[in-house]
């Protein structure tokens, strides 16, 4: 699908992965909605890039169906939905204090696991009725997963359970949702330079960095967001999840 002309959403678009994928989308000329719980961050971005911000809090179904709606009204339904909304506590399912409370398990999850099939369902139900385009797709899905849904390290119990729901949500979605030429797609990162961890000390990040085996530095938000850009025009890459983590295969701790 050539992005130009269609109406996007990008979900944790207020920084890192998610507002440089909302920046590259903008730049080949999709209208843009920059979906964030941090409204004034997504502002910021959605005026330099020409889109518009939203807040969301995509473990509400009700925030969620407001936020689409103002979106469409904008720009119409959406063919393109890259969710980038997430968090990455790190916790020891059993530590010095005792077992890790239930709460803090239930909302990794319901951030990055429930958040993603809140919004997946919600615009693949506006993608539906949509006239198809010439090679009959009427849209495409992109999620993020992890390198940690396949190998988590200690202290990544609720991270890298969420991240492996949503990598393995991928095919049977992709499946479900293939009679109304709807793709659905996951990226699986590695360790990327985000605002999180560009706030490390420089020597923390250049450790992080030498871990991976070529290129021995951590990935650049433009790199995540250039091969959203490739599954958003390749029509035939549908029902994947594409590991980008330069050949790291993450250890134990």
């Amino acid at each position: 699908m050539d992005p130009k002309g269609h109406a996007a959403i990008v979900t944790g678009a207020a920084s890192g992965l998610g507002a440089e994928t909302a920046t590259q989308l903008a730049q080949a000329g999709a209208n843009v909605a920059l979906l964030d719980v941090n409204l004034d961050a997504a502002r910021e971005v959605a005026a330099r890039i020409g889109g518009i911000a939203i807040r969301c809090d995509v473990t509400s179904s009700d925030d969620a169906v407001k936020a689409l709606s103002e979106a469409k009204a904008k720009h119409g339904s959406a063919r393109i939905l890259v969710n980038c909304a997430g968090v990455g506590p790190a916790k020891r399912m059993v530590g010095r204090d005792g077992p890790m409370p239930l709460s803090e398990f239930e909302k990794v999850i319901a951030v990055n696991l429930v958040g993603t099939f809140n919004m997946m369902r919600l615009v693949a139900a506006d993608m539906q009725p949509l006239e198809p385009l010439t090679d009959g797709e009427r849209g495409v899905i992109v999620s993020t997963a992890s390198v940690a849904a396949y190998e988590g390290q200690i202290g990544q119990t609720a991270y890298a359970a969420s991240k492996g729901g949503v990598a393995a949500l991928t095919i049977p979605a992709a499946r479900e949702l293939s009679q109304f030429g709807i793709r659905v797609m996951a990226i699986a990162p590695g360790i990327f330079g985000t605002p999180m961890l560009r706030a490390l000390p420089q020597a923390a990040q250049d450790s992080l960095g030498a871990s991976v085996p070529f290129p021995k530095r951590l990935g650049e938000p433009r790199e995540f967001a250039e091969l959203v850009m490739t599954i958003v025009r390749s029509a035939y890459l549908n029902g994947e999840v594409i590991r980008i983590d330069g050949a790291l295969r993450m250890a134990a701790r």
